[in-house]
């Protein structure tokens, strides 16, 4: 009978283990080419919006300054599609917001405290205004068109 000795080799081990660090490797480097193919499809799709899916500005019109100090520019609407989104970039306190038809129907009041924002979706196609209350009186407003 034969004996037969079996000896342990180690090297075959570490190729394995040298693959499997490789295809790591690969795979984290095909998963950031993945993540920077998306953002730039991502960017490259924002600058491509069209119709309703494009954010208008809404220009900001003073009604009444009683005190003294203008602070138009830090209320910031925009209208993207049907939905208006009012941030504002400074505290400005307690803010009564109305949007209306352009004929004074009101479509929805609400209070929101500064510097958080608010959106409001709009439903029917129109035209609109939007109207900034501050708790020291002062008024602003902004008109715009639902398509």
């Amino acid at each position: 009978m034969e004996r037969t000795t079996f000896v342990a080799d180690y090297s075959i081990h570490s190729k394995p283990i040298k693959n499997l660090k490789e295809m790591k490797k690969a795979t984290k480097l095909i998963l950031m080419l993945c993540l920077i193919l998306s953002g730039a499809l991502s960017y490259a799709h924002s600058g491509t919006k069209s119709g309703k899916e494009a954010s208008t500005p809404i220009e900001i019109i003073e009604a009444a300054n009683l005190s003294g100090l203008a602070r138009g520019n830090a209320i910031i609407p925009v209208l993207n599609g049907h939905i208006l989104t009012v941030t504002f970039s400074e505290n400005m306190g307690q803010v009564s917001v109305e949007v209306s038809t352009a004929a004074g129907a009101s479509v929805q009041c609400l209070s929101v405290l500064t510097p958080n924002g608010l959106q409001v979706y709009i439903p029917n196609a129109g035209n609109y205004v939007v109207t900034f209350t501050l708790s020291n009186g002062d008024v602003y407003y902004g008109e715009f068109e639902v398509m």
